[in-house]
């Protein structure tokens, strides 16, 4: 079953500095009957003005991706981390039992894109983890890259929950396959450029919810950038 949700039917927001969509209830958007997808809580396409950004504030109980778009992300946090990463670059923090943090675009002229993205970890109270991995674009074209998953894997970045994060970034007409477990499900990102995915058409910021489909076929329909995050089965 495919649900495809358009840009347009997300919730938005225009503070000045901070332009948003959010895929989920968010901040000022509320809708009740769409709180989170799985595990999937939060999922936020975010544009930072130059030298604006995020102050210092406090999570707890969350797992956090953020996926740089384009420009750059300075981040500073409690437990001594500081950094700035670049397009296709993820940086990622389970907040455990309390961490501070502050997410800048400290650049002079140029916006900040990114995807933030926010997992329900299996259980509260987990040690906090910080990290980050400056993936290159050679590792994304025309192939899927597996950018995050859980801890018993071998991917770069791993984080407490049972997920598997994937970008790709697909010339024209290519075709990528992917195969689903029957016991799983999918949040798709088309973040720039446009898809085919099982026959159905994503431009630039739609998103989609994928369960009982045991293959992926996503052919690009243009230059297309895009991001899924494969996660258990469960119901709203």
């Amino acid at each position: 079953m495919l649900k495809k949700i358009s840009k347009e039917n997300m919730g938005s927001s225009n503070l000045g500095w901070l332009e948003s969509r959010f895929h989920f209830s968010f901040a000022e958007y509320y809708n009740p009957t769409n709180i989170n997808f799985g595990v999937l809580r939060v999922l936020n396409d975010d544009i930072i003005h130059p030298q604006s950004g995020f102050g210092t504030h406090p999570h707890k109980d969350m797992e956090i991706i953020s996926y740089v778009v384009h420009g750059e992300i300075t981040h500073k946090d409690s437990m001594g981390n500081s950094e700035t990463l670049k397009r296709g670059e993820v940086q990622y923090m389970s907040a455990g039992d309390g961490i501070t943090h502050s997410e800048y675009n400290l650049h002079e002229s140029e916006d900040l894109r990114l995807l933030q993205i926010w997992i329900v970890p299996p259980k509260k109270g987990l040690d906090r983890l910080y990290g980050s991995h400056r993936f290159t674009e050679d590792e994304r074209k025309n192939r899927l890259l597996n950018i995050v998953s859980s801890q018993n894997t071998d991917a770069k970045i791993k984080i407490y929950q049972d997920v598997k994060l994937y970008v790709s970034e697909l010339e024209s007409s290519k075709m990528l396959d992917y195969t689903c477990k029957s016991d799983r499900q999918i949040y798709f990102v088309q973040i720039e450029g446009t898809s085919l995915v099982n026959g159905v058409e994503l431009n630039y910021g739609d998103g989609m919810e994928i369960t009982e489909e045991l293959k992926l076929q996503i052919k690009a329909l243009s230059n297309a950038h895009f991001l899924f995050i494969d996660m258990p089965y469960s119901l709203k």
